[in-house]
């Protein structure tokens, strides 16, 4: 019988909450709790989060280029605050 599709829950409204989810996922699989069935969904919903997180990180890092214009400074000690 094969496994059943089910709809993927949606994705989180902000970085943040995809890094908590992240962060419980990754405790699950580590944990080694988890049933053999619920692995192979754990990291599929992972890859998703995790996606979901690099696109934001580059939409980010494309509105500070913009508002730098183009020219991304390395952090300096005195930057930091």
């Amino acid at each position: 019988m094969p496994p059943r599709k089910t709809a993927s829950p949606p994705l989180p409204a902000t970085y943040g909450e995809a890094v908590a989810q992240l962060e419980q996922i990754v405790s699950g699989l580590e944990s080694g709790q988890l049933p053999l069935e619920d692995l192979l969904g754990q990291y599929q919903r992972g890859a998703q989060l995790l996606a979901f997180c690099r696109e934001r990180l580059q939409a980010v890092e494309e509105q500070v280029r913009r508002l730098d214009g183009d020219v991304l400074r390395p952090l300096t000690q005195g930057d930091e605050a």
